[in-house]
C-alpha cells in the first residue's frame, strides 16, 4: 500500500510517489495500492493520481484502489477521472470501489453519510452506463478503444453477508479490510460459497519488529510481530482463500520492502 509519509515521518516531496513506486516494483511485488480518505487528520493525495504517476513508474505492477469511495464526488467527474487513470493504467488497473464508512470524509465533503448505499448504487449504475456508452442526463463520455470495457470491478465491504454476496455475483472480486476485526473465516467462506472471483485483503499493518503477541479472532488482524510468525499468519490468510494480501508499512526502504517481500515466498 502506498505510504502518505517517508519512513521517517517527513511530507511527501513532487518525486516521492514515483521513487516508491519504483522500489515497490524493484523489491518484486505484484501490485500497489491506494486508500482513499479526504476528512481525516493526515495528508493523503488523491488515489486516482497517485495511480496515474504508478502507471507512468512502473511497467507491469497491477495498480489497485482499496477502496475508492464513491459517493464522496460527482458520478460523472468521477467516472470521467477513473476513465482518464484507466486509459494510463490500461489492464493494470483494478478498481476496488464502496460506499465508506469514515463520517469524516463525507461531512468534508458536504455529502449525507446516512444516504452513502443509495449514493453508491446511483454512481455505479452511472459509472457503468458511462462506461458502455450510454448518454446519463446530459453526460457522454466517449472514451478510447483502451477504455471500452471497465476495469476489473471489486466491492469493498466489512464483510456483511448481503454484500458478500453482492460481491461475488454482482462484482469481479471482493475488497476485504484487516482494520477491524472482520470474522475473516466466515467472510472468505461465504465469498467462496457464493461463486466470488478475486478476494483482496488489504491495510494489513506490518512492524516485523514488533513482539510476539497472540491473535485475537476479534481483532484488527495485523503483522505486528516477528517475521516466523507474520509469515505464519500470511500462509493462514492463504490457506483460508484470499488472493491477494496488501500489506501496510511506515518503512518502504529497500531493507524494508526486501524484508516484506521475503515473507511472502
Amino acid at each position: 500500500m502506498m505510504p502518505r509519509r517517508h519512513s521517517d515521518g517527513s511530507p511527501l516531496r513532487p518525486d516521492s510517489i514515483a521513487q516508491t513506486a519504483q522500489a515497490i516494483a524493484q523489491a518484486g511485488f505484484d501490485s500497489i495500492w491506494v486508500n482513499d480518505g479526504i476528512g481525516r487528520d493526515e495528508s493523503a493525495v488523491d488515489p486516482l493520481t497517485v495511480l496515474t504517476v504508478c502507471a507512468t513508474a512502473t511497467s507491469t505492477l497491477e495498480l489497485g484502489t482499496g477502496i475508492l469511495q464513491l459517493p464522496l464526488r460527482g458520478a460523472v467527474e468521477l467516472t470521467h477521472r477513473i476513465m482518464s487513470t484507466h486509459l494510463i493504467c490500461g489492464d493494470r488497473l483494478l478498481l476496488g470501489v464502496g460506499a465508506g464508512s469514515t463520517r469524516a470524509d463525507f461531512d468534508a465533503c458536504g455529502v449525507d453519510f446516512h444516504d452513502r448505499f443509495a449514493l453508491f448504487d446511483a454512481a455505479l449504475d452511472t459509472l457503468r452506463r458511462l462506461y458502455r456508452g450510454e448518454t446519463v442526463g446530459a453526460a457522454r463520455l466517449r472514451g478510447w478503444p483502451a477504455t471500452a470495457e471497465p476495469p476489473p470491478l471489486l466491492l469493498g465491504t466489512w464483510g456483511a453477508p448481503t454484500a458478500i454476496r453482492r460481491a461475488a455475483t454482482e462484482f469481479d472480486g471482493w475488497v476485504g479490510s484487516a482494520k477491524k476485526g472482520q470474522p475473516l473465516n466466515d467472510a472468505i467462506k461465504r465469498f467462496r460459497a457464493a461463486g466470488g472471483g478475486r478476494a483482496v485483503l488489504v491495510t494489513i499493518d506490518v512492524d516485523l519488529d514488533a513482539a510476539d503477541r497472540p491473535t485475537d479472532p476479534e481483532a484488527p488482524f495485523t503483522l505486528r510481530c516477528p517475521p516466523a510468525e507474520a509469515a505464519r499468519r500470511l500462509r493462514w490468510l492463504r490457506d483460508l482463500g484470499f488472493d491477494d494480501v496488501v500489506l501496510r508499512s511506515a518503512r518502504t526502504d529497500p531493507r524494508t520492502l526486501d524484508a516484506l517481500r521475503t515473507l511472502l515466498g
